[in-house]
């Protein structure tokens, strides 16, 4: 897996939603373990303390839990999981919706233009 680092942003932050995001698309499954604090801090060249702030924000987002001794793994919670699905569809919609928008794209020819997508370019 390769880090390339948003140098506007906070590490932690982008450590966070890259390991949100990989959660949530199944690349770490419910219940499975997560990387250790050693072991994402060498894969993405930084200090341990960053890693330990994201994975601290994963547990605080209900997304990891903790055990001592055990490391950290991905909640066995699927309601958590299709909860944080849900609001990162939202935000990515929204975020969507609102440069469509500054583009002067109405309703109905962003739905044309997803619909267009969906379908592979093709139009019906």
């Amino acid at each position: 897996m390769s880090w390339a680092f948003d140098a506007s942003r906070p590490i932690f932050t982008q450590i966070t939603e890259r390991l949100t995001e990989d959660i949530l698309c199944g690349r770490y499954p419910p219940g499975s373990r997560l990387p250790s604090v050693r072991e994402l801090a060498a894969e993405a060249a930084v200090n341990p303390n960053t890693v330990q702030r994201a994975l601290t924000e994963l547990e605080n987002a209900g997304l990891a839990v903790g055990t001592r001794g055990a490391g950290r793994c991905v909640t066995g919670d699927a309601a958590v999981i299709a909860e944080a699905q849900r609001t990162m569809a939202v935000r990515l919609s929204q975020e969507y919706l609102q440069r469509m928008t500054a583009l002067g794209i109405g309703a109905e020819e962003i739905g044309s233009i997803l619909e267009e997508i969906y379908n592979g370019g093709k139009t019906q």
